[in-house]
């Protein structure tokens, strides 16, 4: 990988060659320099308030399992359909998926950016207007809700026991994040770029943000159950940092 130095001493040389008046290229580089100092403050404030940790000592445990699952980048929070507490059948259609599997006992949730969701199905496709607005808060949120038969612990799904009482706080907070038409009906975006035959997207409430990603959510979710989570992150590694201890349960 290449250094933030090699790129800005290959700016440098660059910006010779074309013959750029010398204040613009100080303002360029002061500019660059700039940018590379927030950069770093940001990946340094994820890394310290990552490893800070609440509900720590004293986590909400019970008799319901979730789970918090990952696909490297991204966390998604896994509950049962059907409690007591909440039926979330009645709430995310099943039919609303491709395959309409009545057999499925598990139901995970993903907030993010709601461009990034549906034209971007791979990293190369990827546009820098996407990322753009990304970042920046300018564009719209989704939900991504996906159907699941059971699940198998791994290094990428941890499973959690939790009460009654924080599976309902929990599933408020997530109730909360769907955004609702005139008739308090969530809103389903009719959409091919599903990723397979078991999930559905739908519209959310909020913007996507370096500050506020899919993990901040995703976060937010386990300490409204009091669970354990960082004080704050947007990477899904600050998550599973405070998991990592324990082993595979099945």
């Amino acid at each position: 990988m290449f250094s933030p130095e090699y790129f800005f001493c290959k700016f440098i040389v660059i910006a010779g060659r074309m013959k750029i008046p010398g204040q613009l290229l100080r303002i360029l580089g002061k500019t660059f320099l700039g940018l590379l100092v927030l950069i770093l403050v940001y990946f340094f404030a994820a890394f310290i308030l990552s490893a800070i940790a609440v509900n720590n000592t004293q986590p909400c445990e019970g008799e319901i399992d979730i789970y918090i699952l990952t696909n490297g980048v991204h966390t998604d929070i896994v509950l049962p359909i059907r409690m007591e507490e909440m039926d979330w059948s009645q709430i995310v259609k099943i039919e609303n998926t491709i395959g309409a599997d009545t057999s499925a006992r598990l139901v995970a949730f993903g907030w993010g950016d709601k461009n990034f969701y549906l034209n971007t199905p791979t990293w190369s496709n990827l546009k820098f207007s996407t990322a753009f607005k990304a970042a920046t808060g300018l564009s719209e949120s989704a939900l991504h809700v996906t159907f699941y038969k059971s699940l198998k612990e791994s290094e990428s799904c941890k499973k959690i026991s939790i009460s009654p009482d924080c599976y309902r706080k929990m599933s408020e907070l997530i109730l909360r994040s769907f955004k609702r038409d005139s008739k308090e009906e969530i809103l389903w975006i009719p959409t091919d770029a599903v990723y397979g035959d078991n999930d559905a997207f739908y519209d959310s409430k909020g913007s996507y943000n370096i500050f506020y990603t899919c993990n901040t959510w995703a976060n937010d979710v386990l300490k409204a159950g009091r669970q354990r989570a960082c004080l704050w992150t947007p990477f899904d590694k600050g998550i599973f940092y405070h998991y990592k201890a324990e082993s595979p349960r099945n």
